[in-house]
């Protein structure tokens, strides 16, 4: 007799249907597990019978195969020790084989029998509700699969403990108790209160567009203007996440192990990779094409310090995700796509040393040092971004003055106003803020100005603007707009756009 059991293989936010099929056949002992395993996959078996062993059980003198079908798939993660094992139970007769048909298994095992947690459950849960089965999930990961349950995803979901109670609970001894779901809240906001920053009120402004349109921003400056401190204040002025786009995050999350099982953060992500990350690191990839600080940073913000310390082939992985919002990582063993809809927040010295602008302390090489500097960063990137602004040094006057009257709490409503304008007006296209809008759209929706539009159409030409970027100062000027609570954009916002725009170079 075979024994099936239900699990998943996951290729990015896809997950695969597993079966795992265990036999117990007449012959000398062994236990052989076939399907395309990886090494974690294999060392399976070592875990299984400590676990069962610890349980009392021991594995029967016989030939033990275990088939994780479909065989031309590979098979990665511990989280396949809890459904081989399940099967196992079921062909010895522990529990019902038809009883284990109903659910789809997800977990790793401890020696001594505990389920610790795995990576996809949240994703698990939806693949298992549209499958009309239930789940059986470590319990520290109950609270997120129940979450999802009682988002219009029912299932049942079994959050086992260990080995033990599992078992009791499919023989009907000991049920377990229903997970209670997990709170979908935001988490407090730690980070510095723009009435605690002193001066820079150009990068203030643009700061508080950024977060209104969801628009790429890099800051220029010498060391010490406070670059690092405002986008460390980016995401106290940015709403909640809405319910489906916390879903949204957190799938991402659970995957790639890193969801508190406990609660759903309505919060939006905030990724800030050291310069030294690699490619695979920043954008996804590796073997088994795992998601990037890109995608862990989607619908959020990334944060990019020291931005041409970065590796230029680094940054310019980062061109295809800005552009289009996603991710292709195509490797031998699958072709995987990651959602990457990003905020690209980043800050830079103007050159190696920092002080290009106060010949007091320019090194000796300068202007020459900022150009060499800059040219790390490539145009293509540079079109890309929305708003770019000079830094400029605070003066030490300014830090004596008072704090500034306006805190984060007021410019956050602003924000959400702006917010509350653009969801209305790209609803049916299924979009959420200017940024992602398409030059098409925005000819249709934008609404400049007979003055905007003239004005817009003589600063490309001047300013030599690509297509790209005259359709993301139109963007930033319906953003500017959206902030004054403006029906049509008018010059003066696409003035405003223009000034933060970056000007090409002097011949």
């Amino acid at each position: 007799m075979v024994v099936h059991v239900a699990t998943l293989a996951f290729l990015g936010l896809e997950a695969r249907p597993v079966e795992v099929q265990v036999q117990l056949a007449p012959g000398a002992f062994g236990f052989q597990i076939v399907g395309l395993p990886d090494k974690a996959v294999r060392e399976s078996r070592d875990r299984i019978q400590a676990a069962l062993a610890a349980m009392g059980l021991a594995l029967p003198p016989r030939r033990i195969t275990v088939n994780l079908a479909p065989a031309d798939l590979e098979k990665a993660g511990a989280h396949y020790d809890l459904p081989i094992a399940m099967g196992l139970l079921g062909a010895l007769g522990i529990v019902d084989p038809e009883t284990l048909a109903g659910y789809v298994a997800i977990g790793e095992l401890a020696l001594d029998g505990r389920i610790a947690p795995s990576p996809g459950v949240l994703l698990a849960a939806l693949h298992a509700a549209a499958d009309g089965k239930g789940l059986v999930c470590p319990a520290a990961q109950g609270p997120e699969a129940a979450w999802l349950a009682g988002a219009d995803h029912p299932v049942e979901v079994v959050a086992a403990p260990d080995l033990a109670a599992l078992v009791a609970h499919l023989k009907g001894a000991r049920p377990l108790p229903p997970p209670l779901p997990a709170e979908l809240r935001p988490q407090p906001f730690t980070g510095p209160d723009l009435a605690d920053i002193k001066g820079q009120e150009t990068l203030k402004r643009a700061l508080e567009i950024a977060a209104a349109g969801g628009h790429n921003l890099l800051m220029c400056g010498p060391p010490g203007a406070g670059k690092s401190l405002l986008a460390a204040a980016l995401p106290g002025i940015l709403p909640e996440l809405s319910p489906a786009e916390a879903l949204e995050v957190a799938m991402i999350r659970s995957v790639a192990g890193e969801l508190d099982g406990r609660a759903i953060p309505r919060t939006w992500p905030f990724r800030a990779p050291h310069h030294s990350a690699s490619i695979p690191a920043l954008v996804g990839g590796g073997r088994l094409a795992r998601p990037g600080e890109v995608s862990l940073a989607h619908l959020g913000v990334l944060f990019l310090d020291e931005l041409p310390e970065f590796p230029r082939a680094v940054l310019d992985s980062l061109r295809q995700p800005l552009e289009r919002g996603v991710v292709e990582v195509a490797r031998s063993e699958a072709h995987v796509t990651w959602p990457a809809r990003v905020q690209l927040v980043a800050a830079m010295n103007p050159c190696r040393c920092g002080h290009l602008e106060d010949a007091a302390l320019a090194c000796a090489r300068a202007p020459r040092c900022a150009a060499d500097y800059q040219a790390r960063l490539s145009g293509p990137l540079l079109d890309r971004i929305d708003l770019h602004v000079d830094v400029p040094a605070v003066p030490a006057g300014d830090l004596t003055l008072p704090p500034p009257a306006e805190g984060s709490a007021e410019v956050a409503r602003r924000v959400a106003a702006a917010r509350a304008r653009q969801a209305a007006r790209w609803q049916d296209a299924g979009l959420r803020t200017n940024a992602e809008a398409d030059g098409r759209l925005l000819e249709e929706r934008a609404r400049l100005t007979a003055e905007a539009q003239a004005l817009l159409w003589r600063a490309a030409e001047a300013m030599r603007l690509s297509a790209r970027a005259y359709a993301r100062v139109m963007r930033v000027a319906r953003t500017i707009a959206d902030l004054a609570g403006a029906d049509a954009v008018g010059r003066p916002h696409v003035a405003e756009a223009l000034a933060f725009r970056r000007q090409p170079p002097r011949n």
